[in-house]
């Protein structure tokens, strides 16, 4: 399922050399995440340890390739994933090796961590249902299983089956339910979008707004982007969103981990390790929280005001390496039903 990326690991074999020959206390990460609030952690990390922070950034699967074409000549010492299920890929692919930090066994819940060790959960976001609030009240919400139901025929907005978030939603379903009724699922979806997949999870709840749907299934922080867009544009769409949690009476909401593994070779794991354990301190997760709508993953960091709005919630508790394990199943019922 993961393409060559032959052309940009040629790319990157400047920087790759620029790392080789850079200062001796650093640390070189290799990252999906692409926010404001990480570059201002790793300068604050920069600060305050003198380690510098050399960063490249790229899609998940070019990295994880990138990661495979070097082997033991990477430079790399993190790679940092918007999807357990990356990580856990990684992991099966011998690229990153384990670590014991009793700083973060601490600071994260085991539900957020690889119990083997191989990496830990930074960043914690949901993957709910929006409606507009000025035209629906939500009372025909309830489970993600019901959205399948004919009362959803024509109403549902959701992106592409090629992004990893519907990937693990779907992954998440097998390991629940097994994968005949996963596919049945699946198949359900389809048949009630209202319109073909297109765009980001915003493009989503701008259409939703627009009238092209009904429903919307999005991630938690982009909602928090729109509210706060300074776009009026956007800030009008994010004023009429409304989020709900499905499954709250029975297994809980999907949520997945923006998180980070410790590569196989990498050259500096001290220093790796110490980074990591930066941005799980309760400083860190305050940043992470207050800049980028995401939920920490400490239980001690207070929400941003516009994510408590929406209310609490009971997360899924289900083993987020099942979202590796199951992605090749997924990939494959989103191509049998039609799912584009």
């Amino acid at each position: 399922m993961f393409r060559r990326y032959g052309i940009l690991i040629m790319m990157f074999i400047a920087t790759s050399f620029v790392f080789a020959q850079g200062n001796s206390e650093s640390v070189n990460v290799y990252t999906h995440r692409h926010y404001e609030a990480d570059a201002a952690l790793f300068k604050q990390f920069e600060a305050e340890t003198g380690i510098s922070v050399n960063v490249v950034t790229a899609g998940a699967d070019e990295l994880i390739q990138r990661l495979s074409q070097e082997g033991k000549l990477s430079p790399a010492d993190i790679l940092i994933t918007a999807d357990a299920g990356r990580l856990e890929y990684a992991k099966e692919l011998g690229l990153l090796r384990q670590f014991n930090s009793a700083n973060i066994q601490s600071a994260v819940p085991a539900a957020y961590r690889d119990s083997e060790g191989y990496w830990t959960g930074l960043t914690l976001r949901g993957r709910v249902v929006v409606y507009d609030a000025t035209r629906n009240d939500g009372s025909r919400l309830s489970t993600y299983e019901a959205l399948v139901d004919d009362d959803f025929a024509d109403s549902l907005l959701v992106r592409s089956s090629a992004n990893i978030y519907n990937q693990s939603l779907l992954a998440s379903l097998i390991a629940h339910h097994g994968a005949a009724r996963a596919e049945s699922w699946a198949a359900g979806i389809v048949a009630n979008m209202a319109r073909a997949p297109q765009g980001n999870d915003r493009d989503q709840m701008k259409a939703l707004v627009a009238g092209d749907g009904d429903y919307a299934i999005v991630n938690t922080y982009y909602v928090g982007l729109l509210q706060t867009s300074n776009n009026p544009q956007e800030q009008e769409v994010g004023s009429r969103i409304k989020v709900f949690f499905p499954n709250q009476e029975g297994r809980g909401t999907h949520v997945n981990v923006s998180g980070a593994g410790i590569t196989a070779n990498a050259p500096n794991q001290e220093n790796a390790v110490k980074l990591l354990e930066f941005l799980v301190t309760k400083q860190a997760q305050e940043v992470f929280a207050k800049t980028n709508f995401e939920y920490p993953v400490r239980d001690d960091v207070a929400l941003h005001p516009v994510v408590a709005a929406w209310g609490e919630f009971k997360a899924d508790d289900l083993n987020l390496s099942f979202l590796g394990e199951y992605n090749t199943e997924a990939v494959k019922i989103f191509d049998k039903t039609g799912w584009k």
